[in-house]
């Protein structure tokens, strides 16, 4: 459905969310924020979605906030306030989703769309996508997480350099800085997110998604903290029907 500002349907344990507004660079208005936190929460109340796959319809993946709706803004502080928080809330429900999360990029990941890809656990990048902050090009400072997870990802040197001089990356510098997890052909990006999310569908959900919860989460907690939590979720994960099952396979050979 092409109206949809967010498009969702689940295939082979995989539930396929698409931000669908390209002929904006896929921007997040208001509505469209609304919609992605929307699907985000059906993605994690369906026990029948065992993984996501993130994608962005057209040419570009995302140019993050939607400048045009903030432009005209009557109140642009408390606009910009009210897309921010929303936002935040569907990038810190898929950051905390109990889900293995692909997501695939192209074109261009601009602004917040670099924190909504960051949400991800896999990420695929298409050859020819380009990377880049652009918050100083509008005279505006990232939002969404985006301080948070950069550094995390990439380090602290880095995320600087990215924030602040309006450098733009090339999918095979993210590569090698660490802000994506592989590079292919433009031509064979939905097919290898598509089957990566697949195959992680098709694994031991509880433990994958709760392998990215203990990775996710490890950067609020002590070493003491992390061990003891460690040990909580391994005892609860041989529970699981899965677990079970790969021990009792396991055994056999």
């Amino acid at each position: 459905m092409t109206d949809q500002l967010v498009t969702y349907a689940v295939a082979d344990g995989v539930a396929h969310i698409e931000i669908n507004r390209p002929a904006v660079s896929n921007s997040f208005d208001l509505a469209t924020a609304k919609a992605f936190d929307d699907a985000i929460a059906r993605a994690e109340q369906d026990d029948a979605v065992r993984a996501v796959l993130l994608t962005g319809a057209g040419k570009r993946f995302s140019a993050g906030g939607d400048v045009a709706s903030m432009v005209a803004a009557d109140d642009q502080a408390a606009f910009l306030l009210e897309l921010a928080e929303a936002l935040d809330v569907a990038a810190r429900r898929l950051d905390a989703l109990a889900k293995p999360v692909v997501c695939a990029v192209q074109g261009a990941v601009a602004g917040a769309g670099n924190s909504v890809m960051l949400a991800a656990d896999v990420i695929v990048a298409a050859e020819g996508t380009k990377f880049v902050m652009a918050y100083p090009g509008v005279g505006l400072t990232p939002d969404i997480g985006v301080s948070w997870l950069l550094p995390r990802a990439v380090g602290q040197v880095r995320a600087l350099e990215y924030a602040l001089t309006g450098r733009q990356l090339t999918a095979a510098e993210a590569r090698e800085w660490g802000l994506v997890t592989t590079v292919v052909a433009d031509e064979e990006l939905s097919q290898t997110a598509r089957e990566l999310a697949v195959k992680l569908a098709a694994g031991p959900v509880f433990a994958l998604g709760q392998a990215r919860r203990l990775i996710r989460d490890s950067w609020s907690r002590t070493r003491e903290e992390a061990g003891a939590e460690e040990s909580r979720t391994i005892a609860a994960a041989v529970l699981t029907d899965d677990a079970q099952q790969r021990l009792a396979a396991f055994t056999k050979k």
